[in-house]
């Protein structure tokens, strides 16, 4: 039964090591064994660019495998050229279904690959880290997290003045 499984490959060579393999199961008439050889990557572009969307690696030096676990197709993908190992080590480790689906979806774009917004409470101290007031320290007051915006009040000339400013200004 053919299951899925990580290889870990040098990163920056995912294209090549998929193509020698897929070249050495054609040279050595193992199609039987094996399926489809992946590189998890999406379409990403830049908010507020007019550049085309760039295709982005998901996992960077890994490349997914579909294939029976035997002896001689684990020799095949182990000995390709800038394969490093297998996640598992010497008896590799099949990753499940649910996973590769969600994998499958992220590629296809179905699911949004989103950074985690950090959590920010009122009444907590951050060091506001760009804007004209980068480098000063202030009190959250509010959080608009559907914009990704603060409310921090910042002591200017003795007062604390209210500064509206992004998530990405400030840091816990």
């Amino acid at each position: 039964m053919k299951r899925w499984y990580v290889v870990q490959v040098y990163a920056g060579y995912e294209d090549h090591v998929k193509a020698d393999i897929t070249k050495r199961i054609k040279e050595l008439g193992l199609e039987s064994m094996f399926g489809e050889v992946l590189i998890p990557s999406a379409q990403v572009k830049e908010l507020f660019s007019t550049q085309e969307a760039k295709d982005q690696r998901l996992f960077p030096g890994y490349v997914l495998v579909e294939m029976d676990a035997v002896p001689e197709s684990i020799q095949l993908v182990s000995q390709t050229p800038r394969v490093l190992k297998f996640l598992g080590g010497k008896s590799p480790e099949a990753i499940s279904a649910r996973e590769i689906d969600r994998i499958r979806a992220t590629v296809k774009g179905e699911v949004v690959v989103k950074s985690e917004a950090p959590d920010f409470t009122v009444g907590n101290e951050v060091d506001i880290v760009g804007g004209a007031f980068g480098g000063f320290v202030g009190i959250v007051e509010s959080v608009d997290k559907e914009n990704e915006r603060l409310t921090v009040m910042v002591s200017i000339f003795g007062r604390m003045t209210p500064v509206e400013l992004n998530f990405d200004q400030v840091k816990r």
